[in-house]
């Protein structure tokens, strides 16, 4: 099956499952208080088939892209006629209920999806269980030109004392242009130097320059009909020097390349009890010159139920917070919005997902897409059910509802900033999926 058409299936699937379930807390929760369901619709647009039972439609509809609930009464522009089964004759305590159990059913099955991979498969790269030494530092970027150095052991950064490599990483990525105080233990004298990470790739996120000394530089992913994987290189080879020179990080090997260009390389590695010898050829892709290896060893292992839960609800509050952070600092100018995915790269992550073998790669996706949704909806924007929580917030404060002319205004308002918002994250999607587009647009 085509590429494209894996990705399309996949995201379609995964998307209108998560608007399904979002909701279904809405219906759920409004049928338990008595609220009118007049439609229950499994996709957009055009009814197709389905039945009714007691004052509710439902129906598969043409657009297979998630679904909707229709309640009586629920626009606050209709004319209202005073049933109590309407949703807006319900008392402010209801009506938030209704709002909220979409966005949580989202973030539930988050957590519960997680549990299910971390009991079957939980696999983190090794790194993140050793201390955080810097095994090689870059020429040219910002830990070069700040002085950090191989060996450097970082104790404190942007106010964490002993961070893990997963910390490191998430400060770095979040703060291009940004200064960070980083402390390092050098032969055991205490260095407080400050960086500012650069941004970075399509993405524009932070990077530093710096590199976690890993336990062996492996081979854990070959790209098929790469330099490396032509010239005789398996996943699982360690790889020990390069043209003679040891390899600390694979970054090591990276920056190598970028002297030495499109000349052949001599790379020895081991596999096994063996020690062999391979010559490359490197090719100049995306402007860097490569081989096509990565190196990223993992540890896997599988968790009770109990430790799975209180895994994957640390890890579900983790990502929400930096989620806020994200969208704190998008707010403020620090970071790129380009640093937000869309439908596009959404698809193109699915589909490799799809692809790769086993389940877990495609639950993980999924319970990650799950929390974005649930969390984005709480934000307070009107139309998003964050909005109508944080209007019933104030109208509780007031002691009287909000005009409906003043609410009209602020919704047209919302949906011409959602609309604006959805344009330029497709907009940024394309810059990143389509090859040369962002530098011809320069």
């Amino acid at each position: 099956m085509p590429d494209f058409l894996i990705s399309l299936i996949a995201v379609v699937v995964i998307l209108g499952f998560m608007i399904l379930i979002h909701e279904f807390g809405h219906y759920a929760v409004a049928k338990w208080l008595g609220v009118r369901v007049e439609v229950f619709s499994i996709g957009f647009g055009k009814r197709l088939l389905g039945f009714r039972k007691g004052d509710t439609d439902y129906r598969i509809s043409a657009i297979p892209l998630g679904g909707y609930v229709k309640m009586s009464g629920e626009n606050p522009m209709d004319e209202r006629s005073g049933d109590p089964a309407e949703f807006l004759s319900h008392s402010r305590w209801h009506r938030f209920l209704i709002a909220i159990a979409g966005p949580t059913m989202n973030i539930m099955l988050a957590v519960f999806l997680l549990v299910g991979v971390f009991m079957v498969h939980y696999e983190y790269p090794a790194i993140y269980d050793g201390p955080t030494e810097i095994g090689w530092v870059m020429h040219d970027t910002p830990a070069g030109k700040a002085g950090f150095q191989p060996g450097d052991r970082i104790v404190r950064i942007d106010g964490i004392q002993n961070p893990t490599w997963e910390q490191v990483d998430t400060r770095e990525a979040l703060s291009p242009g940004q200064p960070l105080d980083v402390t390092v233990d050098r032969n055991g004298q205490l260095l407080t130097k400050t960086i500012a990470p650069e941004p970075y790739g399509v993405d524009q996120i932070g990077f530093a320059g710096w590199a976690a000394k890993e336990p062996c530089v492996c081979v854990t992913d070959l790209t098929p009909g790469m330099p490396a994987d032509k010239a005789g290189l398996r996943d699982g080879d360690e790889i020990l020097a390069v043209d003679g020179k040891p390899v600390p990080a694979l970054a090591a090997m990276v920056e190598m390349l970028e002297s030495t260009k499109d000349t052949p390389i001599s790379i020895t590695a081991r596999r096994g009890t063996q020690t062999r010898d391979f010559t490359v050829q490197p090719v100049l892709v995306e402007k860097r010159y490569r081989i096509g290896i990565g190196s990223m060893p993992m540890k896997v292992t599988s968790l009770s139920f109990p430790a799975a839960l209180h895994l994957s609800l640390q890890e579900n509050k983790k990502a929400s917070l930096l989620i806020l952070e994200l969208v704190q600092k998008m707010l403020q100018g620090k970071i790129s919005v380009r640093s937000i995915e869309g439908p596009i790269r959404i698809g193109q992550a699915a589909g490799e997902a799809a692809r790769r073998k086993g389940w877990t790669p495609l639950m993980l996706l999924t319970s990650a897409i799950s929390l974005n949704l649930g969390v984005f909806n709480l934000l307070p924007i009107p139309i998003l059910d964050g909005g109508v929580i944080f209007f019933l917030l104030i109208e509780s404060l007031m002691g009287h509802d909000i005009s409906l002319r003043i609410k009209e205004r602020v919704y047209q308002a919302a949906f011409v900033f959602l609309v604006l918002f959805a344009v330029m994250v497709i907009y940024n999607d394309l810059l990143k999926t389509i090859p040369g587009l962002a530098d011809r647009l320069q």
